[in-house]
């Protein structure tokens, strides 16, 4: 089991995956669910609006902006950048350009694009010597 310390609050876990504890999350939950309310009440209003009446930091609301759990609905987005190109976003941490290529990117670095010469209908194909030990007499 391996124990950690939570980044936010210092109180020691059991490491789950998450560097923050459960309690922590339990807030962030919490803080979601407010904010969520908050902006379905009013679709209108600014991150300093939404701050200021659901008294939940701004830096939480960007994050979770960043994690698209909420999205921007103005079209002039000034809070929010592709961390690849910069470019404006509504949610989440890169473009839907810069997405793409990642993908595409990440697929020809793993096998060119193409499927694996040792995969034949969706199946490994091992091989197995066994010759080796039976010479040795074992």
């Amino acid at each position: 089991m391996d124990i950690r310390n939570c980044s936010r609050c210092g109180m020691i876990y059991a490491y789950d995956g998450f560097n923050i504890c459960m309690k922590c999350r339990r807030q962030d939950e919490e803080d979601f669910q407010k904010v969520k309310e908050y902006i379905d009440e009013n679709p209108g209003a600014t991150i300093t609006q939404v701050t200021e009446e659901t008294e939940v930091d701004s830096k939480k609301i960007i994050e979770f902006l960043r994690q698209g759990r909420l999205e921007i609905r103005d079209e002039d987005n000034l809070l929010l950048n592709c961390e690849r190109c910069g470019t404006s976003i509504k949610t989440g941490r890169f473009c839907e350009k810069c997405i793409v290529d990642m993908q595409r990117e990440f697929k020809q670095s793993i096998g060119g694009g193409r499927e694996p010469e040792n995969l034949k209908n969706g199946r490994a194909k091992e091989k197995i010597r066994v010759t080796d030990r039976y010479r040795n007499g074992k």
